[in-house]
């Protein structure tokens, strides 16, 4: 039984390829077991220890793969950071973490900045004569001599979720939980050596790196992964590498399916396709798989979850559009406010229970507790089991704005807004948006002068692009409850039917 990632790469398929970098690399999965283990002993003598939670600020590259387990193998935790934050955002981000180390891009970067003012030691990581190496370039630890193997229960992965009442919580990952999501995942879309998954969602994300790609070296198949998503390199570096399926938002699918024709994308040859993080519009599934000629798998996944939770089946069981599917070694239940089942077919809160679910977040018992209830992790959403047991999401109990899979908290967007000398008040909410199915809006009363342009250019230089509203309503004030309350809900119908 593999217990923790430390038993990922199995000998067995040692010859075979494990990841391919388009116009690059090519490693078999001996080799990557080679510079997992190379890298691991570098940081340890570094001085990276047990428990030490260590951010990871590279994009999708083999870099990202070795660097990950690699930290991971030595006991400590990985804690991939999105590196197009800025440098206050690193800097909250590494701190909540309690980071002990920081894993860089050679050349300048402004986690390097945010690493420093924290005293962090920094290590530089890239490739070499086709290895990967680190080589630490500040701070100075003594050796770590502990050679043991990670546990199960050890933590392997420090990721934070987006929440709605305070600043991003942040969820700890076990082993144990990170094994069972991609057992669970290779289970549903019956994985083997014979697959090989091309990689377009960001690997600091639970979708990327758990969805696609450590389900995939579980089972002995290979993972392309390009640098970043190139939707008019997709289908040339598809039938290069003979991929089989990929996962992705539906932002991706509706961008690959409007360029289907003049990119030339065949009309078959996948396995499947798989949509998660963001609802599919049926239309767009039914266009999928018209198009591409290969069932279209719609998954529930979250962080707290290790992802996936639930998914549509493949053939020659049904798939429904507007559904995701059944619990994928995953309890589901839907709660109601006191925390009772409810009966099939009656809305209330999907709730969840499995081996993949984290212990609870990290330095946080009131999320902790409004959280769990008799041992269920309530998701936040709204949803209906039908008697089959598939799940219909109906709505979000949590005002996260989801933009095309990312999930943004209002209340960090506010935050910012109200830096602004100029604003008074400030409230950011989603708006529907036909591209990444919500984009990030903002009514903002003044107390001084400033133009809508100004107030996006001054969340430009505080947060990464895709946090910083699209539009700016400039109002003369805010709607408000009979009691004087900020509803988002109200203020977003407000000023999106007065545009």
């Amino acid at each position: 039984m593999n217990a923790t990632l430390a038993d990922l790469l199995s000998s067995e398929f040692a010859a075979n390829p494990a990841i391919f970098i388009p116009d690059g690399l090519e490693v078999t999965y001996g080799e990557l077991r080679r510079q997992i283990e190379e890298v691991g002993a570098s940081l340890r003598r570094g001085g990276v220890r047990r428990g030490d939670p260590v951010a990871i600020v590279l994009p999708n590259n083999l870099e990202f793969v070795v660097s990950f387990l690699a930290t991971t193998w030595i006991r400590a935790i990985a804690a991939p950071l999105n590196s197009t934050y800025k440098k206050e955002e690193f800097r909250y981000y590494m701190e909540d973490a309690g980071v002990k180390a920081v894993i860089v891009p050679p050349g300048d970067h402004v986690a390097r900045d945010g690493a420093a003012e924290l005293g962090l030691p920094v290590w530089e990581c890239g490739i070499r004569d086709g290895n990967v190496y680190v080589n630490r370039v500040a701070g100075d630890l003594p050796a770590n001599i502990d050679p043991t193997a990670p546990e199960p229960e050890d933590v392997a992965l420090f990721l934070h979720t987006s929440g709605t009442t305070s600043r991003p919580k942040g969820v700890p990952l076990t082993h144990g939980n990170l094994m069972a999501s991609i057992n669970n995942i290779a289970g549903t879309y019956q994985l083997s050596p014979h697959d090989r998954s091309l990689i377009v969602m960001p690997l600091f994300h639970v979708h990327g790196l758990l969805g696609a790609t450590l389900s995939t070296l579980l089972t002995g198949g290979a993972v392309i992964v390009p640098a970043k998503f190139s939707a008019s390199a997709f289908w040339q570096q598809a039938a290069k590498y003979q991929a089989t399926w990929y996962s992705a938002v539906p932002t991706i699918h509706q961008i690959l399916l409007a360029r289907a024709d003049q990119d030339q994308a065949p009309r078959s040859g996948l396995r499947f396709i798989r949509s998660c993080s963001s609802a599919l519009a049926p239309a767009t599934f039914h266009q999928l798989e018209s198009r591409f000629g290969a069932p279209v798998l719609e998954a529930y996944g979250m962080t707290e979850a290790s992802h996936q939770m639930s998914s549509n089946p493949l053939p020659p069981h049904p798939r429904r559009p507007g559904s995701v599917g059944r619990g994928t070694g995953v309890d589901i239940v839907i709660l109601d406010d006191q925390g009772a089942i409810l009966p099939i077919g009656q809305q209330g809160e999907v709730s969840i229970r499995g081996k993949n679910v984290t212990h609870g977040y990290l330095n946080n018992p009131e999320a902790n507790q409004s959280s769990f209830t008799n041992g269920y992790f309530r998701t936040g959403d709204q949803g209906i089991l039908d008697a089959e047991g598939y799940l219909i999401l109906t709505g979000r109990l949590k005002e996260l704005i989801n933009r095309g899979g990312e999930k943004i908290s209002p209340l960090e967007v506010d935050a910012v807004l109200l830096e602004h000398p100029a604003v008074a008040e400030a409230v950011s909410f989603g708006a529907p948006d036909a591209k990444y199915g919500e984009e990030v809006h903002a009514a903002v009363v003044l107390k001084g002068t400033a133009t809508a342009a100004e107030i996006q250019g001054f969340c430009k230089e505080r947060l990464a692009d895709f946090k910083v509203p699209k539009v700016i309503h400039i109002a003369d004030a805010v709607p408000r409850t009979a009691t004087g309350k900020i509803q988002r809900r109200h203020v977003a119908a407000h000023f999106l039917q007065n545009q």
